[in-house]
């Protein structure tokens, strides 16, 4: 059936927005500010009061420098209970804070998502998702489909990926507080500076989107799949272990999977530049005085060859809840 062009606009412009603050964890760019002179707080108070807050962190240190590295989830259910009351102290106490990348979106990328909408709602013509993924995983789609009552065979993936894990797993309604917006408030409200850790050019991640194949989208399409099935408690579960800092239980849900499975996470080339930012970042953080707190997302830090890996291969002291799996560990 034909969507109406108003509607394919609408929903493409509302998805791909949704998709690049959802999956990329970007921020909007926000001017520096300038900070308050404070009383001196010692680094071990800020850590002490940042790790009561219950979100897993890493502290690293080299000379008078140390860097805090919050480990954040996309949505955290509710009835999780944490305490962001801790991290925003500690945010106030910090000398500066990090963020994600910023992406730089103008008026011309919209208005090129508005006019290729056809090729980032759609599958190519004649095409359906029978045509890319195996038999099983066909099925198991068609199952979703008569449970939620949609007609997904013509979509493209990335709007399909994009609907199972932020409308049917709730991944855009977080139901509690977020890690992000926590730290930002606190950074607003005690003038400390934030800066983000690297920024990316809007019609790059747009191109990105028109010229990827559907073939490319199929592991994405498998783990966001996987990820529905295993349902709310799933969800649930994956919250309860990241407030427990047990963070090999929180990368081997399958919630993390498909967030690293799919875009941008999951580009080769994409994926490789924003993790290599957050490297860079950290060691950029490590020549400044003082204390950096950053907010990450915990699959950068935790994942095999990730931060945490990377900082430990040359031999840094990284003080924390264990990252490792123990498959990696044997």
């Amino acid at each position: 059936m034909m969507l109406l062009a108003s509607n394919v606009w609408g929903r493409t412009v509302a998805r791909t927005s949704m998709v690049v603050v959802m999956m990329l964890g970007l921020v909007v760019a926000r001017p520096d500010v300038a900070r308050a002179q404070e009383a001196e707080t010692t680094v071990d108070e800020i850590i002490v009061t940042a790790r009561r807050s219950g979100a897993p962190m890493w502290e690293v240190t080299r000379g008078g420098s140390t860097i805090l590295l919050v480990g954040a989830i996309q949505a955290v259910p509710a009835g999780i209970e944490w305490r962001p009351d801790a991290l925003e102290q500690a945010t106030r106490q910090a000398e500066r804070v990090y963020f994600p990348q910023s992406a730089d979106v103008s008026p011309a990328d919209i208005f090129r998502i508005l006019w290729r909408s056809r090729t980032l709602a759609r599958m190519p013509e004649g095409k359906t998702s029978a045509d890319y993924l195996s038999a099983d995983w066909q099925a198991r789609l068609d199952t979703l489909e008569a449970q939620y009552g949609e007609d997904w065979s013509r979509d493209s993936f990335l709007m399909v990926s994009s609907d199972l894990l932020s409308d049917r797993l709730g991944l855009r309604d977080r139901g509690n507080q977020d890690v992000g917006d926590v730290v930002r408030r606190a950074a607003r409200r005690g003038r400390v500076p934030v800066t983000s850790i690297g920024r990316v050019r809007g019609d790059d991640l747009i191109e990105d989107l028109l010229t990827r194949p559907p073939e490319s989208w199929v592991p994405c399409m498998e783990a966001s799949i996987a990820a529905v099935e295993a349902g709310p408690p799933a969800v649930q579960a994956r919250g309860l272990a990241w407030t427990r800092f047990d963070v090999p239980t929180v990368m081997a849900s399958p919630i993390e999977a498909a967030l690293s499975q799919c875009w941008p996470w999951g580009d080769p080339a994409l994926g490789t530049l924003l993790r290599g930012q957050w490297i860079s970042a950290v060691e950029g953080s490590l020549r400044e005085p003082g204390i950096t707190l950053a907010v990450a997302p915990l699959r950068v830090l935790a994942e095999p060859g990730g931060v945490l890996d990377d900082l430990e291969r040359r031999g840094y002291e990284i003080v924390g809840p264990d990252w490792r799996t123990d498959q990696r560990e044997n």
